[in-house]
């Protein structure tokens, strides 16, 4: 191997973040396993299919997610976060939450309990009921009880994508090289007008990239929290393609406003009714 060739090679393994900072591919995979790391630190210093949405939203909401962070701690939030746990990483469950035997969380006892958590999110027990009700659900469905047997779990992954250094995690990579991720809805029969709304095309477009993963073997596996409903998503080449629309765009706007700095007290929304 001459000098070039290992200069690519060098190249191929180091990744260069947006704060100018240079990892080791390899160590940056590391790190990421611990969630701290993943959406702490990275969180501000790569892209991914959150801030993705964000950027899409307005270059001023995205500066207010760097100054202030996301609304981890809300209930919607909390709970996809329970579920997600419950299904993959049962282990962590008493590393992750505080279930408290209240009926409301406005009892003395639950806000007790979230100002001893010790960074864990505080939850009531209904709701780590209803959770476990629909873990059940999900795991006696042979179909997907498979899948989840048959693959390795919350696998990050990073990565250059419009030039940007995006940041994954996949919730699941099973043996045959597929990608499923999970979700929960209040709606079933209107998950793919939610795929849309929430920018998951996106998600499949920078997943497909980072895991160099076609993206008709990109599912989603997702249960109804109202009737246990279980539905398995496949990726049409339109969803793809607006995914990929999505990407560009937030990279663009990144590029305008945090790179070369753009005024955003200029900034304005346009739009005809």
């Amino acid at each position: 191997m001459d000098n070039n060739e290992n200069d690519v090679l060098i190249e191929a393994q180091q990744i260069v973040l947006l704060d100018g900072s240079s990892w080791r591919k390899d160590e940056l995979l590391e790190k990421m396993k611990d969630d701290s790391f993943y959406y702490g630190y990275l969180g501000s210093a790569s892209l991914s299919s959150s801030s993705v949405k964000i950027l899409n939203q307005s270059p001023k909401a995205y500066h207010r997610y760097l100054r202030f962070g996301s609304n981890s701690d809300s209930p919607a939030l909390t709970n996809g976060k329970l579920f997600h746990t419950m299904v993959l990483e049962p282990q962590e469950l008493e590393n992750r939450f505080v279930v408290v035997d209240v009926a409301s969380k406005s009892t003395k006892a639950f806000k007790d309990a979230k100002v001893a958590s010790e960074g864990k999110s505080v939850i009531t027990r209904d709701e780590y009921d209803d959770c476990k009700s629909l873990c059940d659900t999900m795991f006696r469905c042979r179909a997907i009880s498979d899948i989840i047997q048959g693959s390795v779990y919350e696998k990050p992954g990073i990565g250059y994508v419009n030039g940007y250094p995006f940041r994954a995690k996949a919730d699941m990579i099973h043996s045959d090289g597929s990608i499923y991720d999970i979700k929960t809805t209040s709606d079933i029969a209107s998950f793919e007008q939610s795929a849309r709304r929430y920018g998951y095309a996106a998600q499949v477009y920078i997943y497909s990239k980072i895991f160099s993963v076609h993206f008709l073997n990109f599912h989603f596996i997702v249960i109804d929290k109202s009737t246990g409903d279980l539905g398995m998503f496949s990726v049409s080449r339109e969803f793809y393609e607006l995914g990929e629309r999505l990407v560009r765009n937030a990279t663009i706007t990144y590029r305008d406003f945090f790179i070369e700095g753009r005024d955003l007290d200029n900034h304005i929304i346009t739009n005809i009714l």
